[in-house]
C-alpha cells in the first residue's frame, strides 16, 4: 500500500467512525440518538485508533494535515512529500462524509434539524467569538501534536508507527484524542484537524440532504488555521527543548 493510499484509507475511517458517531446521536429514530457527549468524544477517540492501525505501517498515519505539516517543521518529515500527504487526507475525509451520508441516509430524510445536520460534518462553535474561537483551536491542536512528540519521539514514519508496538501503539494517540475531547471540545468541538472539518463540510455543502441549511464557510477558516497554528508552535517548541 502507498503512502497516498494509506492517509486516503485511514482518514476515511477516522471521518466514517467519527462523523458517523455524531449521526448516530444527533439524527432521528437512530439506536443512539440523544446519547451524549461521553458518546461521541469516546468514539473519535476510538476512530483515531482504528485509522492509526490501518495506515500506520505504510505512511506513519498522520491523518491531519496539521500533523504532517508540524513534523516537517520539525525536520522529522520530507517538505516534499507534505502535499501529497494532505491532498490523501482531504480526499479520504471527503469520502468518509459521504459514506457516512450514505449510511445514514433514511435517518437524514427523517431529521430536520439543519444546525444538528451540519454538526455531523464538521465543527462549530458554542459561543461565536473568532478570537476565543481561534485560540481554542490552536490550544487543542497545541495539545495534540506536542505531546504526539513525546509519544512517538516524532518517530512517525511510514513503516513505524507510534510507540513502536505495532497495534498496540495506536492506544496512546486515542487516548490523546479522547481527553482533548472530554475537556477541550465544549467550545469548538476540537476539530483539531483541518482536514477533519474542510472535506466534510464540501461534502455537506454538494451532498442532497434534505433540511441541510448552510454550510456555514463564514467559520470554516477557523478550523482549518487554528490547528496549522497549533501544530506550527508544537513543532517550535518541541525542537527548541533540545530534541
Amino acid at each position: 500500500m502507498s503512502p497516498f493510499i494509506a492517509e486516503l484509507l485511514g482518514t476515511m475511517l477516522l471521518i466514517l467512525l467519527g462523523d458517523g458517531v455524531v449521526a448516530n446521536v444527533v439524527l432521528n429514530d437512530t439506536k443512539g440518538n440523544n446519547s451524549g457527549w461521553i458518546v461521541i468524544t469516546t468514539a473519535w477517540g476510538l476512530a483515531v485508533f482504528v485509522g492509526v492501525v490501518v495506515a500506520g505501517p505504510y505512511s506513519g498515519a498522520h491523518l491531519n494535515p496539521a500533523v504532517t505539516i508540524a513534523l516537517a517543521i520539525a525536520g522529522k518529515f520530507a517538505w516534499a512529500s507534505v502535499p501529497i500527504y494532505i491532498a490523501a487526507q482531504l480526499l479520504g475525509a471527503c469520502l468518509g462524509a459521504f459514506l457516512v451520508w450514505l449510511m445514514y441516509y433514511d435517518h437524514f430524510q427523517r431529521t430536520n434539524n439543519p444546525g444538528g445536520i451540519l454538526a455531523i460534518f464538521c465543527t462549530g462553535p458554542a459561543i461565536r467569538n473568532y478570537k476565543s474561537n481561534i485560540a481554542s483551536e490552536i490550544i487543542g491542536a497545541f495539545v495534540l501534536l506536542f505531546t504526539i512528540f513525546y509519544i512517538s519521539g516524532a518517530e512517525i514514519t511510514p513503516s513505524k508507527t507510534p510507540v513502536g508496538l505495532g497495534s498496540v501503539g495506536a492506544i496512546p494517540v486515542a487516548l490523546l484524542v479522547w481527553v482533548i475531547g472530554l475537556s477541550l471540545g465544549g467550545t469548538t468541538g476540537y476539530a483539531i484537524n483541518p482536514a477533519r472539518d474542510l472535506g466534510p463540510r464540501i461534502m455537506h455543502a454538494i451532498l442532497p440532504i434534505k433540511s441541510k441549511g448552510t454550510s456555514d464557510w463564514a467559520y470554516a477558516w477557523i478550523p482549518v488555521i487554528g490547528p496549522v497554528i497549533g501544530a506550527a508552535i508544537a513543532a517550535f517548541l518541541y525542537t527548541n527543548l533540545g530534541h
